[in-house]
């Protein structure tokens, strides 16, 4: 064992590689939204949520951690 190398990498080794593809857009549009009404409007039509703090999104509706599909299931009881 190499002493110089972190203590995950002994735990790391036999894992399978991970590559996570980078989802580029097909198109970006920047929206400027005009009052509260206006944005609960536009999440009525996009069928998403929104606030004033909201950065990006995607249409369709995409979770930003790749999860839609994902479930989790416990052995424990």
């Amino acid at each position: 064992m190499n002493t110089d190398e972190p203590i995950w990498v002994q735990e790391w080794i036999g894992m399978p590689e991970f590559i996570q593809n980078e989802q580029k857009p097909y198109a970006k549009i920047i929206l400027r939204v005009e009052s509260e009404s206006s944005l609960k409007e536009l999440e009525k039509l996009l069928d998403q949520k929104f606030t004033q703090k909201t950065k990006s999104a995607w249409y369709p509706a995409k979770s930003h951690w790749g999860l839609e599909n994902k479930k989790w299931k416990s052995n424990e009881s």
